[in-house]
């Protein structure tokens, strides 16, 4: 549960400001997106993979770029 602590003549603007800033932070909305549609174990299985691989390939990228200046 989600508590945004609010002060005597705080205006609804920044109440609402501050719950967003939480809610982002907390990544509701992310894990609430993840959820709206079934995913098949081997969906999930391939996109998993695929982060990693373009880990990966950013990491090899960044260290061709480096070799350069050295």
């Amino acid at each position: 549960m989600l508590l945004i602590d609010l002060k005597e003549n705080e205006s609804i603007d920044s109440a609402l400001k501050k719950f967003k800033k939480e809610v982002e932070k907390d990544g509701i909305l992310t894990e609430e997106k993840k959820h709206r549609f079934y995913e098949k174990p081997s969906e999930t299985k391939k996109k998993k993979k695929a982060s990693i691989e373009r880990k990966i390939e950013k990491k090899v990228r960044k260290l061709k770029q480096m070799s350069k200046y050295i």
